[in-house]
């Protein structure tokens, strides 16, 4: 059962089930606040462990949860009539890039029109502040590294990629029609606990513990900007925190696309420190003991041979720096997934 708490200061974090969100909603109830939990639940990998990681949020008093898909208006506008929501954090996204290539249609209707039906309730219930979910992916077919939120970003490579985009600038009508502040962050390749099984980390462990060999692309020489699941989750609170505010010194002459005139945000939150795929998949190695046998394989449709993130806007207005490093991170992966699997 929920119910409506006049009063109480309450965030939407959407997609609570998922592998950010779940890490979000957690830390969000260990500082005390009241979250209303938003997941569709739907079956694109394993919903016994969204089940398990809704399970452990459950326990918290401060927690609500809401079984809605954002494409459902009705459904939607519902759960802002039953709950005093003041911030809302979007974490729920049809994502992955291959599987955008033969299901366009989910992640048009997950990706875009649930995110419109999203922000139209933001507006229309007077919330405080939308941080939304962007990626990397949408530097696309940008060469020049590391990336930076001032780069022109019109030239996706997938449509994954393509609806997050949509996303951003969605988000930037709102800002410049309503006054919304939105606040648009740019993950770069999040591995951690918890993480999804289509992701590279969670697929390389599962097939070395069972002696198979693992898929690498573009025969391993990938560079990607790894970023642990808390400091993307510390990055989100940080940015929560500090709603986006009209930049007085934006010039239309020379537009800043990080930036607006409007209350309007673009970070990227990335470790900073790009690593090789090979040097990666050798840090999962020494956390396992075990080592891997390999099958290269050509660059697949829609990804990029490398990512790189600059976040010295992050650090400068959020005052925050992403600092696991990757060993550190994957050890932390290794030890939640046996935990998880091997000993159940």
């Amino acid at each position: 059962m929920t119910t409506k708490r006049e009063g109480s200061f309450m965030i939407l974090v959407t997609g609570a089930a998922g592998f950010i969100g779940f890490h979000l909603a957690k830390k969000l109830l260990e500082r005390g606040e009241h979250v209303v939990g938003l997941d569709s639940l739907n079956d694109y990998y394993d919903v016994s462990l969204k089940e398990a990681r809704l399970a452990a949020l459950m326990l918290q008093p401060n927690f609500v949860f809401e079984k809605v898909d954002l494409a459902d208006k009705v459904n939607l506008e519902a759960v802002f009539q039953r709950h005093t929501i003041h911030k809302v954090v979007n974490l729920a996204a049809q994502a992955g890039v291959r599987y955008s290539i033969d299901n366009p249609d989910v992640y048009v209707s997950s990706n875009v029109v649930g995110f419109v039906n999203l922000i139209e309730c933001c507006r229309h219930h007077h919330v405080e502040h939308l941080v939304y979910a962007s990626t990397s992916s949408a530097y696309g077919a940008n060469t020049k590294q590391p990336f930076d939120e001032s780069q022109n970003v019109d030239h996706p490579m997938a449509l994954y990629a393509a609806t997050k985009r949509a996303n951003e600038l969605i988000a930037h009508s709102y800002a410049s029609l309503f006054h919304l502040p939105c606040t648009g962050l740019r993950f770069f390749t999040v591995y951690g606990p918890w993480g999804r099984p289509d992701m590279a980390l969670f697929k390389f462990t599962k097939a070395i513990l069972a002696g198979q060999p693992i898929d690498v692309y573009n025969h391993g020489k990938m560079i990607r900007d790894f970023t642990f699941v808390a400091d993307i989750v510390e990055g989100i609170v940080r940015a929560l925190e500090n709603p986006a505010q009209p930049n007085v010194e934006w010039n239309s002459d020379r537009p800043d696309p990080a930036t607006s005139y409007a209350p309007y945000r673009i970070y990227n939150i990335g470790n900073n420190q790009p690593v090789p795929l090979m040097d990666y998949i050798g840090a999962l190695e020494k956390a396992l003991g075990k080592k891997a046998e390999y099958h290269f394989m050509d660059m697949q449709a829609g990804d990029v041979p490398s990512t790189f993130a600059d976040v010295s806007r992050l650090e400068k207005d959020l005052g925050y720096k992403p600092q696991v490093t990757v060993q550190d991170g994957i050890n932390q992966f290794v030890d939640w997934y046996i935990d998880y699997y091997e000993n159940k």
